[in-house]
Parts: structure tokens; C-alpha cells; sequence
């Protein structure tokens, strides 16, 4: 055993990760390796160990991405080896593909990026027990730290030493990932590989959405990218009564037709304010979405919010926003809420319920699929405004 296989043994969960970092190394020679009919375990153990794979590559600190061949990640005895089906790109993808100045500050090539995929387990350590070789798996790509206070009071989602597969270490797009037990999530076989593939940002929305009463209230959703999108089916398939859908992109309004927002609006045209008044009988909407992070659909946020509604914050500014905090919020008696990726685990039980019922139509949502080698090609697919959730296929298009 090399010197990374006993730090490996040795330290959490939330180090075995950080020991991930490399993803040119070998199989750990203490995994459970799954066998193929045509091939003895031993045979089946050195195809992988000597193997190579297909992966997106930031190979340095420059823009753009390149396609390797690279060995097969290592993995400890506490991991599992997923062979990854479909990975999603996220618009976290693109700031790492474009290198601007928050992937500067953050991003250390190499890396093999990618956060959103769903996959077969391949092999895994030798201290696994909750899954078997063939399981349809999905993952929790943020990997809490387990002993900060907001992990130890069941706020792991916001835990201060989160470190994320995919940008913190090598990720999912690529043939193969690893992933530590903790964070590998079972799938029923009967969600859709497509729908399998985009439970983060679905997980963004369900959290955001449910993190209030919603059943019956009026919505707004403000910013139609895909999780956008998505907060408007899981809105919808909870019981909410009016849904307003704010957006400027041509593209995305369509999308948002699609996925049966009952008014969508255009706030550089249309007069937002005055349609959500008078279609809620003048109060302003109860729940407002806000997924933008712009300062002017902040800035409408809080003006149709009601006296006494909710306004759940998940996009992201570029800069600070002013606010009158009497007017805004004091007087107005609103609750405000930062949201944060999701719930550890209770938005993944929440968002598996809601598609095992069959309730969450997000086809409108998945605009083009694309092999991985093509990834370039959706990264410019993404620029264009035309697009939402782009699929790529390691091994091709199914």
C-alpha cells in the first residue's frame, strides 16, 4: 500500500476527497471489483486497474477545455467507482470553461469538471456496504466536512469546509467518477436517465421552492434558466395556485410556456408590477422564486412580494444590491431566505418522491444532447442564450 492509500485508510471521508484531487492513479488495490460474464474478477480487476478513460479536461489556467484519454481515478476504501450514463452542464461548467474571474479565484487545473450525472456502479472499496456493482446511482457533489457546527446541527448543506467533485476535485465529466459512499444516492430504475442526471439543479429548485408553505399561494419565479424552469414544475406539482414567470431571454419564455407558468412576462416590456397586482386582487404574489440574481429582478422581487410573503434568494450577484430595508423589508413583514444547494438529504427525498409520482414533466427543460467529445460545442451552444440543460453522453449519444 503507497503512502496516498494509507492516508486514505486513515483520514474522513471529507479528506478522502481532497486525496481525489489527481485523477492519475490507479484502482485501489483493496476494491471489490465487479465482474463481467466473459471475464474472471481477476481479469475483470486488471481491465480496470491498467484501463484508460474519456475525460473533459481544464488542463490550465486558460479558457476552454480539451478532450484526454486519462487513467481511471483511483479510489479508497470508503468510494465508489460510478461508470457515468449522463452528465449535465451547469452554468458553473461554463464560468470554469470561459475562466473568469470567480473560476480564478477558485478553480486549480487540472481538473476534470462536472457536478450533475447519474451513472452504474463500477467496483468499490472494500469498507461499502450500502450499495452493489450495477446499482443506478446519482450523488451528492458536495462534500460536507461532517464536524464544523452547521454539519453537527443538520445544516450540512451550508457546512464551512463543503468541498465540491466537480470543482474542488475531478468531477463527472468523464467515463468514470468517484464518489465517497456518504454522498452516492440509490436511484429506482425507473427514473428516466435524463431526469437522473440533472437531480442537482432539480434539487436546487425543490429546495428553494418547499422551503416554504406553498400549496395554494400565488408564485413568482423570477429568472427562467434551468433551475427557474424547474421551480416552476415543482410549484405547479405541489399545489401552488398562480405562477408568474419573469424572464428576459426570448428563448426561455418559450420554456417557460412549456412548463405551464399561468403568466409569463417579460419585465423590459411588460408592466410587471401592474399585471401581478391586479391578478392577485392587489396584494403581490406570496412566494417570490428568485433565481436570477440580477439587481433589477431582485429589485421587482421585492416590490410584488405582499405584506407578509416570502422571498427565497437563490441566484447569485455579481456585486452588492441596495435596498431600502424599511421599506423593503421591515415595514413589508416579509421573510427573506438564502438558499444553498440542497438539504443533506432531506431535498433528495424530497425530489425522488416527487418523480417516482410521476408529477415533474422536465422535457421542455433538456434542450439538446451532445457525446462528450462535443463538449466545445455546447459550451458555445450555452453562449448562444438558446439553449437550457445541455446532456452530454460519455460514450455517445443514446
Amino acid at each position: 500500500m503507497d503512502k496516498r492509500d494509507e492516508e486514505t485508510e486513515a483520514d474522513s471521508t471529507h479528506a478522502t476527497i481532497l486525496a481525489l484531487r489527481p485523477a492519475y492513479a490507479s484502482v485501489h488495490p483493496n476494491a471489490k471489483i465487479k465482474c463481467l460474464p466473459e471475464a474472471s474478477t481477476k481479469t475483470r480487476e486488471v481491465l480496470i486497474m491498467s484501463g484508460t478513460m474519456l475525460a473533459v479536461m481544464k488542463p490550465s489556467a486558460a479558457p476552454g477545455a480539451e478532450i484526454h484519454q486519462v487513467p481511471i481515478p483511483q479510489f479508497g476504501p470508503r468510494d465508489v467507482l460510478v461508470k457515468v450514463k449522463v452528465a449535465s452542464i451547469c452554468g458553473t461548467d461554463l464560468h470554469i470553461y470561459n475562466w473568469d474571474r470567480w473560476a480564478q479565484g477558485r478553480i486549480h487545473p487540472p481538473l476534470i469538471p462536472g457536478h450533475e450525472f447519474c451513472g452504474e456502479v463500477a467496483a468499490f472499496g472494500n469498507e461499502v456496504t450500502s450499495v452493489k456493482e450495477g446499482d443506478f446511482v446519482s450523488a451528492e457533489m458536495h462534500v460536507a466536512c461532517g464536524k464544523c457546527l452547521q454539519c453537527r446541527t443538520g445544516e450540512a448543506h451550508i457546512c464551512q469546509n463543503v468541498k465540491i467533485i466537480g470543482v474542488d476535485a475531478n468531477g463527472a465529466f468523464a467515463e468514470y467518477v468517484v464518489i465517497p459512499e456518504s454522498n452516492i444516492w440509490k436511484l429506482d430504475p425507473a427514473i428516466p436517465q435524463e431526469y437522473a442526471s440533472i437531480l442537482d439543479p432539480l434539487g436546487n429548485a425543490v429546495h428553494t421552492v418547499l422551503a416554504g408553505e406553498i400549496a395554494g399561494k400565488t408564485v413568482a419565479v423570477t429568472g427562467c434558466g434551468p433551475i427557474g424552469l424547474f421551480s416552476i414544475a415543482v410549484a405547479r406539482a405541489v399545489g401552488a395556485s398562480t405562477i408568474f414567470a419573469l424572464e428576459v431571454n426570448e428563448h426561455r419564455r418559450k420554456v417557460a410556456k412549456q412548463m405551464h407558468a399561468d403568466y409569463v412576462l417579460d419585465p423590459t416590456k411588460d408592466d410587471v408590477r401592474g399585471i401581478v397586482k391586479e391578478r392577485t386582487g392587489g396584494l403581490g404574489v406570496d412566494v417570490v422564486l428568485e433565481m436570477a440574481g440580477h439587481p433589477d429582478a431582485i429589485r421587482t422581487g421585492f416590490d410584488i412580494v405582499r405584506r407578509g410573503g416570502r422571498i427565497s434568494l437563490l441566484g447569485l450577484t455579481s456585486k452588492p444590491i441596495p435596498l431600502n430595508f424599511s421599506e423593503d423589508i421591515i415595514f413589508k413583514g416579509i421573510t427573506i431566505q438564502g438558499i444553498n444547494g440542497r438539504r443533506m438529504y432531506q431535498t433528495w427525498y424530497q425530489m425522488t418522491a416527487l418523480l417516482t409520482s410521476g408529477r415533474l414533466d422536465l422535457r421542455p427543460v433538456i434542450t439538446d444532447r451532445l457525446p462528450m467529445k462535443d463538449f466545445s460545442i455546447a459550451m458555445d451552444r450555452l453562449t448562444t442564450g438558446e439553449a437550457s440543460k445541455i446532456l452530454v453522453y460519455p460514450n455517445g449519444v443514446k
